[in-house]
């Protein structure tokens, strides 16, 4: 299957001249790497390198949380990161990041016609299918710690070239653009909205907070969570608390595997 390429000469001009872009100093486009996340994070050791995004019209070692693979053919999807620092926030805050960008991902793909929706912590459903995957990984752990944020966006995806049967695409689910060019920035606008006003709130995530729980279809489900060192926790997911994490029942989740044990409806 023939694929557009990405305009990396519009995505890089959008920068200077579109006022809700100009919260990146910088967007790049390479034809082939390991991983996004990692080239970002290398780039981190330089102190002046903040707000920098780097697409990849092809990743052979992308990867998502618990280090699984995440792979497409080239230019199907969006594999994109972006650096940020986040300058006095309290680290415990760090984890809103992810879930910051699910929230902005939901968003932009509404503008294309189609019902996206979360699941937690910040996989990106439609209809109950994943079409995006998040990965935030601490470059440097520091007063103003540095953050890579990924996402893998299944574009133009075909049946056959989906990952798993509960994979989706923007085009299987019958979005009316997916012309790449035009979604990272949609992307990249809705990330920079929501990232301003937390910083501007101070990182206070209350305003986050709510956007977040009115896109999750975690909450209110009955799950079944695999938690690290084999334990498994089953009962409805009531909500999040204010480091994002899920609360099932009377306990907090962290970090595990969280499946729903009955069919949700996205949210519009």
């Amino acid at each position: 299957m023939q694929r557009s390429p990405l305009d990396a000469e519009i995505l890089r001009r959008a920068v200077a001249e579109q006022p809700d872009l100009s919260f990146f100093s910088r967007i790049d486009v390479v034809e082939t790497t390991g991983s996004t996340n990692a080239d970002l994070i290398a780039q981190a050791a330089d102190p002046h390198a903040d707000h920098r995004v780097l697409i990849a019209e092809y990743q052979d070692s992308g990867r998502g949380r618990h280090d699984r693979t995440w792979v497409a053919p080239p230019r199907a999807q969006i594999a994109m990161s972006i650096l940020v620092r986040l300058a006095g926030i309290d680290p415990a805050r760090l984890g809103w990041l992810p879930l910051l960008t699910g929230v902005a991902a939901v968003d932009a793909i509404r503008t294309v016609g189609v019902d996206a929706s979360l699941k937690w912590p910040n996989d990106v459903l439609i209809g109950g299918r994943k079409v995006a995957g998040i990965l935030a990984e601490v470059a440097v752990a520091a007063e103003n710690p540095a953050v890579v944020v990924g996402m893998g966006l299944n574009v133009s995806l075909t049946e056959s070239e989906l990952p798993v049967p509960h994979a989706i695409s923007l085009e299987l689910a019958g979005a009316q653009n997916i012309d790449r060019t035009e979604l990272v920035q949609m992307l990249l606008r809705s990330f920079a909205g929501y990232f301003t006003r937390w910083r501007d709130a101070s990182w206070d995530v209350t305003e986050l907070a709510a956007a977040y729980r009115d896109r999750c279809v975690t909450l209110g489900a009955e799950v079944r969570a695999e938690l690290p060192g084999g334990d498994v926790l089953t009962g409805v997911a009531t909500d999040v608390d204010e480091h994002g994490r899920l609360i099932i029942g009377n306990r907090t989740v962290s970090a595990g595997d969280v499946t729903h044990l009955r069919p949700v409806q996205d949210r519009a």
